[in-house]
């Protein structure tokens, strides 16, 4: 939940920018891989940056949000020049009454003939938050990042309870900021039904979650940037835990002692450890 004073639609197009811009940093929005939305419940001004406008069906209904807004990313657009030029790479969709429909604003800079393919999952997902917390606000990036989209290929770690063993282990950070550990999906076709309810179902329960052989999707009430340190620190994890399958295994890491002392004297709650 924000609180007043809400930002405006220059602030978050270019909170957006620079989420593109660190994901691509660290490797984790090759091309035009990725997709980043937010939703929020109080008035923006968008026909100043958005003068075009249209209807459009939602991929399902989302009756409570009528009158909500969402910001997305278009389909084949790069992430990383969304702070270039934010209106060429991103749109906005405000619910209409009912929730079955909703009002496409677009630029005539727009370079995308439709908002990303992921958007199914990226609703469905503001859908379930926004009525689970009433919150106002809510920010989702999925991005696929090297080593966590690597591990997802090997047997062992699409098992969630050894995954989270093993990757967060590496550094104190990562249990305090994924507490609940990270969420794994088997591999589900991109953009269809199946990975929106996996998708649905994961983020209750976690802020970041696996893809199988595909990428993450994380989230957060709070801001884009903080959904990106998300997708980050659960990619840092999983760097070590690839350097050292690489290396023949030398290291252990933090044992579940130490763990658990982390969490301890930092009053985290998790069932990792």
């Amino acid at each position: 939940m924000l609180a007043e004073p809400y930002p405006n639609l220059d602030d978050l197009l270019t909170m957006m920018g620079e989420a593109g811009c660190h994901l691509a940093e660290f490797d984790a929005c090759e091309g035009a891989a990725g997709n980043i939305s937010v939703c929020l419940r109080w008035q923006v001004d968008l026909q100043t940056c958005f003068p075009l406008v249209s209807e459009i069906g939602l991929p399902q209904p989302v009756p409570e949000l009528a009158g909500a807004t969402f910001l997305v990313s278009g389909s084949g657009r790069r992430l990383r020049e969304i702070i270039d030029e934010p209106t060429a790479h991103v749109a906005a969709v405000v619910v209409n009454e009912g929730g079955h429909t909703g009002k496409l604003f677009t630029s005539h800079k727009r370079r995308f003939g439709r908002v990303t393919s992921e958007f199914n999952s990226h609703l469905a997902v503001h859908y379930d938050q926004m009525l689970a917390s009433d919150s106002n606000f809510n920010a989702l990036v999925h991005a696929q990042p090297i080593h966590l989209t690597y591990l997802s290929h090997v047997p062992r770690y699409q098992d969630e309870a050894y995954l989270n063993a093993h990757l967060l282990r590496w550094q104190p950070e990562t249990i305090i900021n994924l507490p609940e550990g990270i969420g794994f999906i088997p591999f589900c076709i991109p953009g269809s039904p199946e990975l929106m309810a996996a998708n649905v179902e994961r983020l209750r329960a976690h802020r970041v979650v696996i893809w199988a052989r595909h990428g993450v999707m994380a989230r957060s009430d709070v801001s884009i940037k903080r959904a990106v340190d998300r997708v980050e620190y659960a990619e840092t994890a999983a760097h070590y835990e690839t350097l050292n399958l690489s290396l023949g295994e030398p290291a252990q890491g933090l044992s579940a002692e130490e763990i658990r002392a982390i969490c301890r004297t930092f009053d985290i709650q998790q069932s990792i450890y």
